[in-house]
């Protein structure tokens, strides 16, 4: 495989995973998302789809990565689209699945300097409670991470009990 079929098979990849950046709200029928109506997402809603800087999933070509005019910023994912992915792995029965879509929804405001910052200041050991207690409450306040905030919470609780905080 050469080294331009290989791109493209890539590009091709990420688009099938992309599948995304549509509004999650109401489906096109009025209803929320659902596998029956609206997966696989990039075929089913590809109109709705766009990427954070507002290109469509027609706008994301072999020939735009070539070019320069499709960069990686145009390759992210939306929050509305993790959203309808929750919706589509709820209506299947795959709840824990939703939650974490919608976990990962709401990091995307989250730099991602700041989000390895984190993660490694929840590993055990590494933090205070009131250290995990202030990120909480910087992911609720400063990005409107209210799930992922009451998730942090939760850990420093499960950290106390279990003698994994930092003294």
């Amino acid at each position: 495989m050469n080294q331009k079929d290989m791109l493209e098979s890539i590009v091709q990849e990420v688009m099938k995973q992309m599948s995304g950046g549509a509004p999650a709200a109401p489906a096109a029928n009025g209803n929320t998302a659902t596998a029956d109506q609206d997966y696989p997402l990039s075929e089913r809603r590809a109109d709705q789809i766009k990427s954070p800087t507002g290109k469509s999933l027609n706008e994301i070509t072999l020939e735009g990565v070539m070019n320069g005019s499709v960069t990686a910023d145009d390759c992210k994912i939306r929050p509305e689209t993790l959203e309808m992915q929750a919706q589509i792995a709820e209506s299947v029965g795959r709840a824990a699945f939703a939650r974490n879509l919608r976990r990962a929804a709401e990091l995307i405001a989250v730099p991602d300097d700041r989000l390895l910052e984190i993660y490694n200041a929840l590993r055990p050991y590494r933090s205070t409670k009131g250290e995990m207690i202030a990120i909480a409450d910087e992911l609720e306040n400063q990005y409107n991470a209210k799930i992922n905030g009451a998730f942090i919470r939760e850990a420093a609780e499960l950290y106390e009990q279990r003698g994994r905080l930092r003294v």
